[in-house]
């Protein structure tokens, strides 16, 4: 699933094909990537009808190129169906808290168990873990191991067939000493794989024990099978949240997704490899960062943070202009900042306050006024949080010290502040003129 979707990203932002081509050539090949990874059909056309009904409705931010903005589409809905912005959260909701571990025998439930403790302890919980998996040999003795290695608990039955029995009895004694967090290593499968019998099993341990969150354990290499799979636990012991582990290796991954849209659930851990540190929070558009190639991602992903930071800064210049509130330097450095970030040279001198009544802009001026930005950068990196604030405390004496800090002339400085106090004289003027604010907020966005 990687590599294929990652080629398309790939051959979507280089390619010669014209837009709505590429884009029809980019989602029919999604879509083969994600089938193809065994994620269920429907939940892939779900989320294919999703990023193009966005693009009927929505339009790309100016700075943004057509094909950026339609990998950023892309990004958002993959990443909404995995939680969105948030990641998940892990620590209990109250004191004590009982997890319940599900899944089929393979999927590494049992080291999850461990390294979930363990994870648990170095937060500063008390753990205990209870071993009733009744039907795999040597469960309850790896259980043991793991638990002594990270000097935890466990609680276990040998000779006892009575996983329902084991889980009640042994919440039971930790919880009467006072453990914060139990954790179930319950079966994976009977003797015979007989599905039905284990569910009910499931259901049965669910029902008595009562526990505060039910964790269904996923390999990432189990494919659109995934999806029965989590549906059927999900309805025996009603799955709370997702655990997908063998990440490290080269699996497909499509069954994290087909588990998800089965029980509404969050992946909340990530299982890396196989030592007990190696299980981490899941976040969702780091994930999904990683499906779609990191690095065809972060250059357009930093661009539009820059368009809601230059949003803000325009923002607090409508309050400036309005009375609200006053430039300082410290707003037009933030500002600078933000339109470099934004894309063609040709547009930055022109999103800068005052500068844009200078109308169309030349190349060899572009050049410049990129030279003049970093400069007027780095002389206010040499002023003090005073000076920033308050432009007209800078004399001469002032400018001689900022200049030699910054490795700029003297008259440089002074362009610098006599270009903000231009800025400032144009506001008062617009403050009299509110017929004008529009007008102006309408060129510093174009």
């Amino acid at each position: 699933m990687l590599d294929g979707i990652r080629d398309a990203v790939k051959k979507f932002l280089t390619g010669n094909a014209s837009y709505d081509v590429a884009v029809e050539e980019f989602i029919k090949e999604l879509q083969k990537s994600l089938i193809s990874s065994d994620v269920q059909v429907k939940l892939v056309l779900s989320l294919t009808n999703k990023i193009k009904e966005r693009l009927k409705k929505e339009t790309p931010p100016s700075n943004l190129e057509r094909r950026e903005w339609f990998i950023k589409v892309v990004y958002d809905e993959l990443s909404a169906l995995f939680g969105g912005d948030k990641e998940p959260e892990v620590n209990p909701k109250s004191n004590p808290w009982v997890i319940m571990l599900v899944g089929v025998q393979g999927t590494g439930k049992t080291t999850t168990a461990g390294k979930l403790a363990y994870f648990y302890k170095r937060r500063g919980y008390k753990v205990a873990l209870v071993g009733a998996d009744v039907y795999r040999p040597a469960a309850l003795e790896q259980l043991r191991q793991i638990g002594k290695q990270i000097n935890v608990p466990v609680y276990g039955e040998p000779d006892s067939s009575d996983a329902v029995g084991i889980s009640e009895r042994g919440v039971a004694k930790f919880l009467s000493e006072r453990y914060e967090l139990i954790i179930i290593d319950t079966a994976g499968r009977h003797g015979y794989g007989e599905e039905s019998k284990l569910l009910d099993e499931m259901k049965e341990i669910y029902e008595k024990v009562k526990p505060n969150e039910v964790v269904l354990v996923i390999d990432a290499s189990l494919g659109q099978k995934a999806f029965d799979l989590a549906k059927k636990f999900h309805e025996a012991s009603n799955v709370g949240s997702i655990i997908i582990t063998k990440m490290d290796g080269t699996a497909k991954g499509g069954g994290a997704l087909s588990a998800v849209a089965a029980t509404g659930a969050r992946i909340k851990f990530i299982g890396l490899g196989e030592k007990i540190d190696e299980l981490e929070v899941f976040n969702p558009r780091r994930f999904v960062a990683r499906i779609l190639g990191m690095g065809d991602l972060e250059a357009i992903i930093e661009k539009m943070k820059a368009t809601e930071e230059y949003e803000s800064i325009q923002n607090k210049m409508k309050d400036v202009i309005s009375g609200k509130s006053k430039l300082t330097l410290r707003d037009m450095y933030k500002q600078i900042i933000a339109v470099r970030k934004m894309g063609p040279l040709s547009k930055i001198l022109q999103l800068i306050p005052g500068t844009n009544m200078l109308g169309d802009i030349k190349e060899d001026q572009v050049k410049i006024g990129e030279e003049k930005m970093k400069k007027w950068i780095s002389i206010m990196n040499s002023m003090t949080y005073e000076e920033l604030d308050n432009p007209s405390i800078i004399d001469k004496q002032r400018m001689r010290r900022i200049a030699f800090g910054s490795g700029t002339e003297v008259e440089e400085v002074r362009e610098l502040v006599e270009h903000f106090n231009m800025i400032q004289r144009t506001l008062k003027v617009l403050k009299r003129r509110k017929k004008d604010v529009e007008k102006l907020f309408g060129q510093l966005g174009s």
